[in-house]
């Protein structure tokens, strides 16, 4: 992005930040999961898709946004949001190595490089 000075050019930008940021909170719009501590070794997050036998999680889900809350030994370090179309296509079109997690680990997932979440391409 190129350098403006124009503080009308920068308020502009700004809300359209806080309605983006209103938007994903807003609502039944976001899936939220939370990852403790096993990710900060693994650098991964456990996308499930079935649970029970049955299709869960983002095969299912009906939200625009997926929120991950990441938490270290009970503490909230940060969190990642994106769009739910984009994660089921990156589920369905890389190659994620699929485990079994969640309670009693009856679930199944792909496990999905934090990084990958962040990355644009």
């Amino acid at each position: 992005m190129d350098y403006n000075s124009d503080f009308r050019y920068d308020l502009e930008w700004g809300k359209r930040g806080e309605n983006v940021v209103a938007e994903i909170v807003e609502g039944d719009k976001t899936e939220v999961k939370s990852e403790r501590d096993g990710w900060s070794k693994t650098r991964n997050h456990f996308v499930e898709f079935a649970s029970r036998g049955k299709a869960s999680g983002i095969a299912t889900t009906q939200a625009e946004w997926w929120t991950v809350n990441f938490f270290l030994h009970d503490e909230f370090i940060f969190n990642i949001t994106v769009p739910s179309i984009r994660l089921r296509h990156m589920c369905r079109n890389k190659k994620y190595r699929v485990v079994s997690g969640g309670d009693n680990n009856t679930s199944k997932g792909f496990l999905v490089p934090i990084v990958d979440l962040i990355s644009v391409y």
